[in-house]
């Protein structure tokens, strides 16, 4: 049997009917689509959507990238088995998607894209924002798609749609490859009409794979763990994209190993666990950063190792360190010469917690005394970074994360990316739960935190969301408010004013830079943007997008506008400018070097002084081999 639909009313409607499974739960893969309707996808998957829209919910956004990042954010918080398909018109609207495209696939989450296509029969050439290419002429904008997606295809024919589709839910699917998959579509083809086998709107399940480790890889990661004196696990992003923060928290107990994090892995373990040592890298604590150093073995569990991280080769200092990794991917698993465990972080942490209880291995009960004093020790500095001894001052940025964390319990959720705050946020918070730490540092995109947190609402629509957010990330992106307006969506917007981009005037101070071009301010009459700072009124700003907002001057305010915003049941906003401009936070500095070149030559004393301890920094890298 067949059905006569078009190709955008075929699309439709299989992906209203595809679901996932793992641990026998059963959701549906593509919960809504996001939309934005030019000339390029109006007539073929506008009229879709109208066509069958008590089948697949439709959501309007404002800006293509942002529709992207509250897809990812969606995505991120349904551990990567939901997400929602974005479709654009051909042109600014199609390339405005490859940043959140981008940042999609670099952190390995699901997002379907549909942007129109130029005309497939070349009836209307060159159509309206057509990119004409003299040497090819099956080039679009939408080729720059490519590099950034983990499929790609271009449907030029009805027939086509039905191996492009399967292939694209194939990989929206696997926890390897997973990531943005795009699906061109010419825009006289989106309406083009073809006779459907019934077959392909069947309902279909894509299992979502837990494989468990090879044998001879696990008993070889066995050995080096019995072996090691100082082993410390990474924890990375695939632990909770495999929810194995309990099997985690089991390995941890059961051996006496340390637990540091990643960004994207911070939360593995609630703050309070003994395990737990924190944060790890550029932004880590001194506690994880010691261990780190002083390691022999160190297990990386769902990490990419990136710089941050691996403090570019020179955090994981000890004479003979080796590195056991625990990872899905293949690609992950081998790096930094490390020994491969390929496998799901939660079977194989179950795995290697039931060999090693048959040995009954544990660290040395000096080992972790060593590290639970020192993380005691942090607590302490935590402590004295978020205290406000007088209420009636303006805060520091460290304070104000202070008095959410007075505030927050395990059900909220914070949403960052960008800025200062990632770096504050990873050394200073303390994770509740395991998905209340909701930081996207593999692309670190300004203008993430609004529309993700609108997306995190979407899939916890109990949860109280935060999108935390600086002054220079908000002018970024702030136009999906007016979406959480719209739809009812309750986000909280805690907006920090601090006149510039300061964590990279940070930056820029010590690379020799003298935060050229990084503050909000008048030129003055050197052409230099060190004049007084802007009179912008961002609270205002929000407030004409329709948000509720309330302004804190002071801490004592502060407090008391975070525990109003956070009991409203409307999209609310507080606004708060920090204690000092020209600063990034209160916290403790860098535990580890991150390495950003510096200029090998230079006049200014600045970018001469910060290539002289470059260079120091230089001489300590290393290449695990």
């Amino acid at each position: 049997m067949t059905t006569r639909l078009t190709v955008a009313q075929a699309l439709v409607r299989f992906l209203a009917a595809q679901y996932t499974e793992r641990d026998g739960v059963r959701q549906r893969l593509i919960s809504a689509t996001w939309g934005i309707f030019g000339h390029g996808n109006v007539a073929g998957l506008g009229q879709a959507l109208v066509e069958y829209g008590a089948d697949m919910p439709f959501h309007q956004g404002r800006n293509e990238q942002s529709m992207v990042h509250a897809a990812v954010g969606y995505a991120r918080q349904s551990n990567r088995l939901s997400t929602h398909a974005v479709t654009t018109s051909i042109g600014p609207g199609a390339t405005n998607l490859v940043t959140g495209a981008a940042l999609a696939t670099i952190n390995h989450l699901p997002v379907l894209l549909l942007p129109g296509d130029i005309f497939a029969t070349r009836v209307a050439d060159p159509v309206l924002q057509q990119l004409e290419v003299p040497y090819a002429g099956d080039i679009s904008v939408n080729d720059s798609l490519r590099p950034v997606s983990k499929y790609f295809d271009r449907v030029t024919r009805p027939e086509a749609l039905i191996p492009a589709a399967l292939q694209a839910m194939r990989v929206l699917t696997d926890p390897v490859e997973t990531g943005a998959v795009t699906l061109a579509l010419p825009q006289d083809v989106q309406a083009e009409a073809y006779d459907w086998p019934d077959e392909f709107f069947a309902e279909r399940t894509w299992t979502v794979r837990r494989p468990g480790a090879d044998p001879a890889e696990l008993a070889e990661a066995v050995s080096a763990i019995r072996a090691a004196q100082r082993p410390l696990v990474i924890a990375g992003g695939g632990v909770h994209h495999s929810r194995a923060e309990e099997a985690l928290a089991e390995f941890a107990a059961a051996t006496g190993i340390p637990v540091a994090s990643t960004q994207a892995g911070k939360g593995s373990l609630r703050h309070d666990h003994p395990q737990d040592v924190g944060a790890v890298g550029h932004t880590g604590t001194a506690t994880a950063n010691e261990l780190a150093r002083q390691a022999d073995l160190v297990i990386g569990v769902g990490t990419r190792y990136t710089d941050f991280t691996t403090a570019s080769g020179t955090l994981f200092e000890q004479q003979g360190v080796r590195f056991l990794n625990l990872n899905i991917a293949p690609y992950d698993g081998h790096k930094l010469a490390g020994r491969p465990l390929v496998a799901d972080a939660r079977s194989g942490l179950t795995e290697l917690t039931e060999a090693l209880q048959l040995h009954t291995h544990r660290v040395s009960g000096t080992y972790i005394d060593e590290y639970s004093l020192d993380k005691e020790r942090w607590e302490q500095r935590v402590d004295a970074c978020f205290e406000a001894d007088e209420p009636d001052i303006r805060p520091t940025q460290a304070q104000v994360l202070g008095a959410l964390d007075a505030l927050a319990d395990e059900s909220d959720v914070l949403v960052n990316a960008a800025g200062s705050l990632p770096g504050d946020l990873h050394k200073l918070w303390r994770a509740r739960s395991r998905d209340q730490y909701h930081l996207e540092y593999g692309y670190s995109c300004m203008g993430y935190e609004i529309p993700a947190a609108i997306g995190v609402k979407m899939a916890a629509p109990e949860r109280n969301v935060w999108a935390l957010v600086g002054d220079g990330t908000y002018l970024m992106m702030p136009t999906e408010i007016v979406t959480a307006v719209q739809e009812g969506i309750a986000i909280k917007l805690l907006l920090i004013q601090n006149h510039g981009y300061a964590s990279i005037g940070g930056l820029s101070e010590t690379v020799g830079g003298e935060r050229f071009g990084t503050a909000y301010r008048y030129q003055s009459d050197d052409g230099t943007y060190t004049g007084a700072p802007l009179p912008v009124d961002l609270a205002a700003n929000a407030a004409s997008l329709g948000m509720r907002v309330l302004r804190a001057k002071t801490v004592r305010d502060l407090r008391a506008a975070l525990a109003e915003a956070r009991a409203a049941d409307t999209p609310t906003c507080v606004y708060v400018e920090t204690e000092t401009a020209d600063t990034v936070s209160g916290p403790p500095p860098a535990q580890a070097w991150w390495d950003v070149p510096v200029a090998e030559t230079a006049t200014r004393p600045s970018a001469v002084k910060a290539r002289e301890l470059y260079e120091r920094h230089v001489s300590t890298r290393r290449r695990h081999l």
